[in-house]
């Protein structure tokens, strides 16, 4: 986008107009059928998928690949380089946060972007990455035997702290996956809101089986599909490298599509930025209302103004809340029963589940008189001495620890799929154009639309220079009656 858009097409509604009875009104009823689809097709998939994944046959002369192993036998870190990488996020997290407050510069920000790539993409290699650590802070609440580095606590909570004073200003500036996406977003375009707000339930489908899957030891499914960080290594699996740039080719016109429907630490910042003390705004004074900044977000974040409900309306809304409020616990109810048939799904990603299941497939093909490839995983068993009773009990046991995480991970579901309904239903009365506290990125993007921001800057001295005398403070269009 190369400057202002001063005027609509003849003839359309104002797209903040749109856009709201589109969300909140008309679409409630068919979106929440649709969540319900995403929700239900989610855990039966896994359902679905389990038989087939226990009985996979072993292919001869294949090794599975131990990702979990390989990132593990990395070095640890010198202590000053340690340090050097907790200080240097902190002081990027606040350099971020006075550009965008503050200072409200874009290209500043995009500077600071550029930096962070260089430096904790490139130099570092994507491992100075608080979204990787939230398998790290899992495996350790769940494993007292496991030994959390300091340094790695610290990176986890500091852009945490940082969103609940200033909003997400770490993803606007210091996360290298941000900025590596902030460079390609050359023609983005607007996402329809009913699809935005089904694909934004996914990075909380993905923390979940993260956290659940760090928990019990079984991978870092963060780390082991990691988009980009095969970029900063230059190098690395050759299906995740043309993973990664697919997602950059979808963000030359889907805006950080990454941050927006996948990333797992953005659902927590989303949460933290919603109740932050002080947040970026579009314009530096009271908005005006000339509706320049309407389409000027490319993550979707810009939120138009509304007027209150008729009192004709408000009947129909608060029964439309009320039914939301009542299917809350059913759908967390409902998603508790369904997560503990997952069991069997999600205990295959354990290394012990997986030997067991090998051990028993082995041992059948024998008894039938099938021959039966061996794998390196059964004869390093072997030669451990452990009995198979051993094996059997320990991967019973997991199979029930995965049956009570699984219900947890189905509630967990319901929970997130009810309160977005919930919320749909909700009508907040916004007087001007505001940033979406939980969505914005804080790039600053939308600073150069606004006029105010001309003024205070001092590029022009009258806003009839810039904004139609129509178009100045304009009112909120009074919403339509919503459809039955």
């Amino acid at each position: 986008m190369s400057g202002p858009i001063l005027a609509s097409p003849a003839g359309r509604k104002p797209a903040g107009q749109m856009l709201l009875l589109g969300c909140c009104q008309s679409s409630v009823g068919p979106l929440a059928l649709a969540l319900c689809f995403l929700f239900i097709f989610t855990t039966s998939s896994f359902l679905a998928q389990a038989e087939e994944l226990l009985v996979r046959p072993e292919i001869p002369g294949y090794q599975t690949p131990d990702w979990q192993a390989a990132y593990q036998r990395a070095a640890p870190k010198p202590i000053w380089q340690e340090w050097l990488d907790v200080g240097y996020v902190a002081a990027a997290l606040g350099m971020a946060s006075w550009l965008a407050l503050r200072r409200r510069s874009q290209a500043g920000l995009f500077t600071l972007s550029i930096v962070s790539l260089i430096w904790l993409g490139f130099w570092r290699q994507g491992c100075v990455c608080p979204i990787g650590a939230i398998q790290n802070v899992a495996a350790a609440l769940a494993d007292p035997g496991f030994v959390l580095p300091w340094s790695v606590l610290a990176i986890f909570l500091l852009p945490m702290v940082a969103t609940l004073f200033f909003g997400r200003t770490f993803c606007a500036a210091v996360c290298p996956l941000g900025a590596i996406q902030e460079l390609v977003a050359l023609r983005p375009v607007r996402v329809p809101t009913w699809l935005e707000h089904a694909l934004r339930l996914i990075p909380y489908l993905y923390l979940g089986l993260a956290v659940v899957w760090a928990a019990s030891g079984a991978t870092f499914l963060i780390c082991q599909y990691d988009p980009f960080v095969n970029f900063f290594r230059l190098g690395g699996d050759r299906a995740i490298l043309l993973f990664g740039a697919g997602m950059l080719l979808v963000g030359v016109f889907v805006g950080r599509p990454y941050c927006r429907f996948l990333c797992p630490y953005g659902a927590i910042l989303a949460l933290l930025s919603k109740c932050s003390k002080w947040h970026v705004s579009i314009a530096p004074e009271p908005c005006i209302n000339c509706r320049l900044c309407e389409d000027a977000c490319p993550y979707g974040a810009i939120q138009p103004p509304n007027a209150p409900l008729e009192p004709a309306q408000r009947p129909t809304a608060r029964n439309r809340l009320a039914v939301m409020l009542l299917a809350l616990p059913v759908l967390i109810a409902v998603g508790a029963g369904l997560g503990t048939l997952l069991n069997r799904a999600l205990s295959w990603m354990h290394p012990s589940v997986r030997l067991a299941e090998q051990l028993r497939l082995e041992e059948t093909a024998h008894a039938q008189g099938i021959p039966f490839p061996t794998t390196q995983a059964l004869e390093a068993f072997r030669m451990h001495g452990r009995s198979k009773g051993e094996l059997y009990a320990e991967a019973l046991r997991w199979r029930r620890w995965f049956g009570w995480a699984g219900m947890l991970l189905g509630a967990w579901i319901g929970l997130v799929v009810g309160i977005k309904l919930v919320h749909l239903s909700m009508y907040p009365h916004r007087p001007d154009y505001q940033a979406d506290r939980a969505w914005c990125v804080s790039c600053g993007r939308c600073f150069w639309y606004c006029p105010l921001e001309h003024v205070r800057r001092g590029w022009i001295r009258d806003l009839a220079e810039l904004v139609p005398p129509d178009r100045l403070a304009q009112p909120p269009t009074s919403p339509q009656p919503p459809k039955e």
